[in-house]
């Protein structure tokens, strides 16, 4: 569905590639979260698991730059799966109001079991695309992602 704004074609051209994107992304997110539902995580909370699984222990500062979200909402998200057994925080030693994040074992071994099956979600949502295709999007991606100077 497009827009039936009456405007320029540069402001129907962009209305239609903004709601087209933005269906995109709630369409394949929701399918996405059922997966990450199914075995109890926010997408918030599967965002921090592959971080600290692929980037090891970070402050909760970079991890909350890392995956766009605010001090407060990083709090909740750590401080759920913390209570979940799946991340430990401990004071840096090298900055004492600092807190570094990290997996306990039990995380770690839940997410480096569950990864590879939300990898394999993604992949078949993806799989209509070709090699290009994903090379394309997410070139655009990442330039409508930066921030215009």
């Amino acid at each position: 569905m497009g827009t039936h704004y009456d405007g320029t074609d540069e402001e129907k051209s962009t209305l239609n590639a903004f709601i087209k994107l933005m269906r995109a992304s709630e369409s394949l997110n929701g399918r996405l979260s059922r997966h990450l539902s199914d075995a109890n995580l926010t997408v918030s909370q599967f965002g921090t698991l592959e971080a600290l699984l692929h980037l090891g222990p970070l402050n909760q500062r970079e991890l909350g730059q890392k995956l766009l979200k605010s001090g407060g909402n990083i709090t909740l998200v750590i401080d759920n799966l913390q209570k979940n057994g799946l991340v430990e925080k401990k004071t840096d030693p090298n900055d004492r109001r600092a807190v570094i994040i990290s997996l306990t074992k039990k995380g770690r071994s839940f997410i480096e079991e569950f990864f590879p099956q939300h990898l394999d979600k993604i992949k078949e949502e993806f799989s209509c695309l070709s090699i290009k295709e994903k090379e394309q999007l997410a070139g655009i991606c990442k330039k409508l992602g930066q921030k215009p100077e």
